[in-house]
Parts: C-alpha cells; structure tokens; sequence
C-alpha cells in the first residue's frame, strides 16, 4: 500500500509538473502532502514552520491529522501502546503535554543531587520530596514514565547522575501503582484472589524495574500446561482435562483422571523441564520471586507451591496451600471434597519434585509433631503473608548494604499493606526509618499507629519519638559540607583523587575513588578489627573511600592502593551519585562532588595523562592525549 501510495503521490507531482498552470505545492493531493510531510527527516520545529506558511498547508498539519500523529509516534515510540490503532485524537496537544511533562521531570531530576547529595552513602536514602513534586505535576503518569525512561536508556557512559535519580524515581513511581493494584486486590472476595497474581504483584513491587506482568507469566505457564496435556494425552486420549480451554474453570471428578494428571504434571516440571528446589542457595531472594524462578527453574518451597498449585488448577485438579512450619506444602483431596480429616489427603512436596506424603511422613520432614490446625488450607492471603514473611527474614539477615535494606524496606511495605495493624512490624519499620535517617515525619505517624494499637509500647515509642524530633530540627539546619583542597598543607601526602579507577594490591578489587581523608578517621575499634597497626603507615596515612566493582563501599589505606593499568567501568549502583561521565580510563565528578574536592579533576587528568604516557612505547611530553582528556580538559576550562 505504501509503494502503491508513494507510485499515485508520483504521478500526480509529475502530472503537476507538466502542468504549466499548476506548479504550487500546495496543489498536491492531501493524501501526497501528508506523505511528504511525514518524512522521517522532518522535525517538529519543521512542521510548525510549514503549516505557518498558508491556510493550505495549516489546514493539512491540523491538530488531529496524520502529521502531527506521526511525529508524535516518531518521537515517543514506547507510547504507542497506550492509543488505539487508527485513533483519532488531538495529536498537537498529545505532543505539547508529552514535551511538557519531559522538560518539567528533567529539571526535577536534574535538581535532585544538589538537594540530596551526601557524600557518605546513605543507605536506603530516599528522596521524597522530590517523588512529591513529581506526583504533584498533575500530568499522565504514563507521561513521565516514558520521560524517565529516555533518561535512562540515552548514552550508557554520559548523563551518570541524572540516570541515577531518575532510576529512583521510577523505582518509587511503580511501586506506588504496584502498591495501588496489590490493595485493589485485597479488596477482592477470597474465592477471587488468585494466589499467583498476589505472588506476581509481590515480585513487581521488589523489582519494579522489571517487565514482570501478569500476561507474561501466565503465557509461560500455559505453554508448561500444553506440555503436561501432550503427555497425558499420550497415556489417556480421551482425558477430561484435554478440552479445557484456557481460562476454562473444570474440575476432574474422578481420582483416578486426576492421578493420572498429577503423574503427567510431575514427570513434565521435574524430570522434562528440571524444576527443583534450591537447596544450595536456598535464601537468595531470587527463589521467591515468580518470574525468576520461571526463569531459573530453581526456587523455595512457597514459590514451587504456587506455580505446581497453578498448573494443576489449569488441567482440572483441586489441590490447596498448607500453612506447614518450616516447609510449604499443597494438599490433595483422596476423599470427598471438603473433608476435615487431615488423613483425607495426600501432601504434596513441591520443592521435593512433586512428592506425595502422608499426614505422619509430613512431621518427618520437619523432625517433630504438629497440631492438626497446621494442615488446613490457608486463603490467599496468608500465602502473600508466609511469602513476604520469607523475604523479611532474608532481609533482617542481610550484611547492612543497600541492596539488604531495601529489601526490608520493600517487604515491610508488603507486609504492613497486607496486615496493616502488625505491631511487631510497624516498630520495625520506624526503627529501620530511624536507623536510616530516612522520612522522619513517616516515623512519628507509624509511632502514633503503634501507640494507639498497643500503649504497652510506649517506652520504645517515646524514646524513638524522641530522637526522630531531633533529627528533624537538624534537618532544619544542616552542617555546612567540608571542602577538601589539595593544596593544604595538611593533604601534602594524599597521592590520588577523586576519579581515579584503582586496583587494591593485597585484595584484587577494582574500584573507583569518591572521596579521601589525610588521615583515617574511623573509629579506634573499626582500626583495631581491620588491623590497621598491621600496614607500615598505620592509620597515619590518607585513606580513600572507594566504589567497588562488587557493589560495596570500602575505606581503603593509601598503601594498598595503585592506578588500575588498565582502567574500567566500576558496576556498582552509587557511581552515578557522585559521577556524571565515564570518561573511557577515568570518572569525571559531578558538580556536587567538585564543590566538595574543588582541585581533585586537575589532579585525576594528570594522573591519567601520566599513565597513558608510561604505559605507551615510545611516547613523549608532547605526544597528544587521548581524546576523552581532551574532551574533560575543555569542560573544565568552562
């Protein structure tokens, strides 16, 4: 249709041409006009310039024509989803709200590291004023999304900073709308809530910058129940469960078709697809989160259990959720449905590939009895709570870095959105808020919520109520941030800057430099665990605080440090708040970073110009410096 359109669009110009009395532009078809128009080399500002020229082509770039449609399109191609094919809407005010939207969230962004720049890492730091004021635009959320997104998706090497708030931000973003649909979903009747969607929306809020969606989990999980259906067909062609279509809600009567079901489901997830359990790594996160474990067929008993249980129900088999200590487990029903008599079932163990156990060989599993009440079937509900729950405890067992308290932060969240009057988990979570520093008028509102729930709890609260008042009035007056200048008399030994891509001697990491001290400043107890007496300088020599390729942050002493010979990216998640530019053999600071080592840049290119130097055969003091110095040494110059 194209070629065809572009072959008419052809003729008529020829035929305008060839005509003496018709040479204007703008006596092209429309159709041709619009053609000509929505070339890909035309811009906005091109477009607004021709449609000035004359009611003619005014009227052919209209607000709700093909024009403006398609430089909309051109420009904000991930939008497209969000519009009916063929829509017909008011494009020009589409495009002049979108181009709105981004310019008012890049100047947020932009903002944000001059407001929240530490330069000691805060741990879990949050930025909530700054999420409110982009809440507060009033524009379509979908809108800033997108804007965020092409923040984060331009040049990998450039824009460091800005990307980082902006990951913030859309991390924050989506886990408020995550939060919005897991609330809708509790609202729903108990016999509506599918225990996968509840694991699925868990799985989103703790990776909100994951594509996880409902539809694309499920479609996986239709394509193992198709398998499951190709060898049950081969046993039994005429199986009930065959002609369930998906979606289909049909219950297998007969035991004997469903055995046959549960062997068929058993034999395709465990001995075809190689699902198992993750005995080796059994507290990564990872296992409880659906599309991970889809992805890694590996995981922990609650998640196996929600996919097996899932699947059966797609091929027609009722099995339930059991609340068993220490070990997920499902339930089969040998006799009549609905039965109270815990030996009417059979267990099944989803993390032990599908295995059938007896009431009796359960207790064997955990290594002691348990009432009969740990048999039942548990509602949707309390699977979300028993697979938050795991999360908090891998989160109260992590090692104090960032990744470890956002996931207590994230599965706090969860937990508190499910069971919102937990007292044991609201002072958790101020204590945490307060341990980090963080949203100190959220604390006051959680302790008055734990106040009035249990007033037995008013030592805890009023001591934490206490000093979160303090951190607030010093909120009001901030320290003013040291500058550390080079050419003090007191730093005449520090050798390195802030920039520099390092190798630690004795422990191999490769890491970047973000900030140093003439002197080590730790504590005397910090010093004495890290054995410091044991260096040959001792703690009387700088040391420098340092991104590590690992993902820690580390205080390292002068002398076990030297310049990487063969500089690289650092991967670790909190470069770009002190970092604006990977610079090929260098980081170059961002402007927060600068004012706080204001000598530091100068130092970092000569010391990479020095090495370039000493590292390549043959070549003098006037030999011309790689381009990225050239480059850093004119941004410095402005």
């Amino acid at each position: 249709m194209a070629t065809s359109a572009v072959a008419e669009g052809q003729q008529s110009l020829n035929g305008i041409i060839s005509d003496p009395q018709s040479k204007n532009l703008t006596d092209l078809p429309t159709e041709l006009l619009e053609h000509i128009l929505c070339f890909p080399v035309l811009k906005n500002v091109d477009i607004c310039n021709v449609s000035c020229c004359c009611k003619r082509l005014h009227d052919v770039c209209h607000e709700r024509g093909k024009v403006w449609g398609h430089q909309y399109k051109l420009r904000w191609p991930r939008l497209q989803r969000f519009y009916r094919q063929n829509e017909c809407c008011d494009w020009l005010r589409e495009y002049k709200t979108r181009h709105r939207v981004g310019i008012q969230i890049r100047r947020t962004v932009e903002s944000i590291s001059k407001r929240f720049f530490t330069e000691v890492p805060c741990v879990g730091q949050v930025l909530g004023d700054s999420f409110a004021e982009i809440e507060s635009l009033g524009m379509p959320e979908h809108f800033c999304e997108d804007e965020l997104l092409f923040i984060l998706n331009s040049d990998k090497s450039k824009s460091l900073t800005l990307k980082y708030y902006a990951k913030k931000i859309l991390y924050f973003l989506r886990q408020q709308n995550i939060l919005r649909s897991l609330k809708t979903f509790l609202e729903q009747p108990a016999e509506q809530q599918s225990a996968l969607e509840g694991a699925i929306l868990v799985d989103q809020y703790c990776n909100p910058l994951a594509e996880v969606t409902l539809n694309s989990v499920s479609a996986q999980l239709d394509e193992i129940a198709e398998k499951v259906k190709k060898m049950l067909k081969i046993k039994n062609s005429s199986h009930p469960s065959l002609r369930i279509a998906q979606g289909d809600c049909f219950v297998v009567e007969d035991f004997e078709l469903q055995t046959q079901v549960v062997c068929a489901l058993n034999s395709v997830l465990y001995e075809q697809l190689q699902y198992k359990g993750n005995e080796s790594d059994y507290y990564n996160p990872l296992n409880s989160y659906i599309h991970q474990v889809l992805l890694r067929r590996t995981g922990i008993p609650i998640s196996l259990s929600v996919l097996y249980m899932t699947l059966a129900h797609k091929l027609g088999v009722q099995v339930e959720p059991v609340n068993f200590p220490n070990h997920f487990l499902l339930r089969w029903c040998q006799k009549q449905r609905g039965s109270e008599d815990i030996y009417d079932y059979v267990y099944i163990d989803a993390f032990g590939k599908g295995k059938q156990l007896t009431a009796k060989e359960c207790e064997y599993l955990i290594g002691h009895q348990v009432t009969a009440d740990y048999y039942s079937a548990i509602s949707t509900t309390e699977v979300l709570l028993r697979m938050v729950g795991n999360l908090l405890n891998i989160g109260k067992r992590g090692e104090g870095n960032e990744k470890s308290y956002q996931l207590l932060r994230d599965s706090l969240d969860l937990y508190l959105t499910i069971n919102p009057d937990n007292v044991q988990y609201l002072l958790l979570q101020a204590r945490l808020y307060f341990h980090l520093g963080i949203w100190p008028e959220k604390v006051l509102d959680i302790l008055q919520h734990i106040q009035a729930l249990d007033p037995s709890q008013h030592g805890a609260v009023g001591y934490l109520v206490q000093h979160t008042l303090e951190h607030i009035q010093h909120k009001k007056h901030p320290a003013t941030p040291e500058v550390k200048k080079r050419s003090a008399a007191e730093h005449v030994e520090v050798q390195y800057s802030v920039g520099l891509i390092m190798k630690h001697k004795r422990s191999g990491y490769n890491c970047v430099i973000y900030g140093w001290d003439p002197k080590c400043t730790m504590s005397q107890e910090w010093i004495t665990t890290m054995r410091v007496h044991q260096l040959s300088s001792g703690a009387n020599q700088p040391f420098y605080n340092v991104l590590v390729q690992d993902g820690t942050c580390r205080y390292a002493a002068q002398e076990n440090l030297e310049p990487h010979s063969a500089p690289l990216e650092i991967g670790h998640p909190e470069v770009g708040r002190y970092f604006s530019e990977f610079a090929n053999d260098h980081y170059f600071a961002n402007e927060e970073l600068q004012t706080r080592y204001p000598e530091d840049m100068v130092e970092t290119l000569a010391t990479v110009q020095d090495l370039y130097h000493r590292l390549t055969p043959g070549s003098g003091t006037q030999d011309q410096a790689p381009a990225a110095d050239q480059n850093n040494q004119q941004a410095m110059a402005m």
